[in-house]
């Protein structure tokens, strides 16, 4: 039986609770003229079927000469989800992928075992001014995936699923949903789609998935009778048809869930596990910074500097 927090048998079902489960407001960090709210995790849920990290970037707009630069860093027992609305980010990782990701694509790097990479806006991006604006959320693994090699996926926009019609255009951009599928391989049951809705428009959550949320990016939605703004994540009951309908502006939606984990996973820094042994030895093979032979490599392309493990354990 698949582990779910919201499955406990002190809380009342049927009629007498509501259908939204948590409202979730993101936690807002300025990182220097560019905004990234963090709704994942949080202390109402940890997770939404494998998603445990879901960042908003921006919208920023950046000068010339001004941009992003996550130096080469570390990951395990995740697998990392990037999509752009606005820009483009350059992706180079350790096992010597170069890769530009641009808006309406889906990035999937599987960390596994062990991989790192970087997140740039460099090049001809840099020599006029350039918005902003995209998601980035990482899937824990399960406990059978966490040792897996490391693994790159890249989509471009024409090859993701669209769904057209009532108001509503959607582009299904991981996994499995509404008769459709994303032909990128995932490491369990997931769905992650992005929604634009007219006013009044109207979209039914999978019913086939058991864990599901969502996160509202732009306009509002109603549910039940309730009004939601933009920027708040909303996590539903279990089995419950579900639909959201846009306000008066209409709305865009991201979509996501699938199924619950095998257990709830330890986080620290860029390291997701189901122990805390997994992640003390994979930092500890990051300080030791044996890139020649040891468990971690630095891109080929980005290996002239490197973010430092934060001192202090868990």
């Amino acid at each position: 039986m698949s582990w779910n927090p919201a499955l406990d048998p002190s809380i009342p079902i049927g009629d007498a609770v509501d259908a939204i489960e948590a409202v979730i407001v993101p936690r807002a960090r300025d990182l220097g003229g560019f905004e990234v709210r963090r709704a994942l995790p949080s202390a109402q849920r940890q997770m939404v079927g494998p998603f445990i990290f879901f960042d908003q970037m921006g919208p920023a707009e950046f000068l010339t000469g001004q941009g992003i630069d996550v130096r080469p860093h570390p990951h395990i027992g995740l697998a990392t989800v990037t999509y752009l609305m606005k820009g483009k980010m350059h992706h180079r990782d350790s096992l010597g992928t170069d890769q530009w990701i641009e808006p309406g694509a889906v990035n999937l790097m599987f960390a596994g075992h062990g991989i790192t990479h970087s997140e740039r806006t460099d090049g001809e991006m840099r020599k006029g001014p350039y918005s902003l604006f995209g998601l980035q959320t990482w899937l824990a693994l399960p406990k059978d995936r966490e040792d897996d090699p490391a693994a790159f996926y890249n989509a471009g926009g024409a090859d993701l699923p669209d769904l057209e019609g009532e108001g509503k255009r959607v582009k299904l951009i991981l996994g499995t949903a509404w008769g459709e599928r994303v032909k990128i391989d995932t490491p369990s049951e997931v769905f992650y789609a992005d929604a634009v809705l007219e006013a009044g428009a109207a979209i039914p959550l999978p019913d086939d998935h058991e864990d599901r949320g969502v996160y509202i990016i732009a306009g509002e939605v109603s549910v039940g009778g309730q009004t939601f703004p933009a920027g708040q994540m909303l996590v539903f009951r279990p089995g419950d048809r579900i639909s959201v309908k846009a306000g008066g502006q209409g709305a865009r939606l991201m979509l996501l869930g699938g199924a619950t984990m095998d257990g709830p996973r330890h986080i620290w820094w860029n390291f997701v596990a189901s122990s805390k042994e997994r992640i003390v030895a994979a930092r500890e093979a990051w300080r030791a910074g044996d890139w020649a032979h040891g468990r971690f490599r630095l891109p080929p392309d980005d290996n002239a500097e490197f973010i430092p493990a934060p001192e202090g354990g868990l």
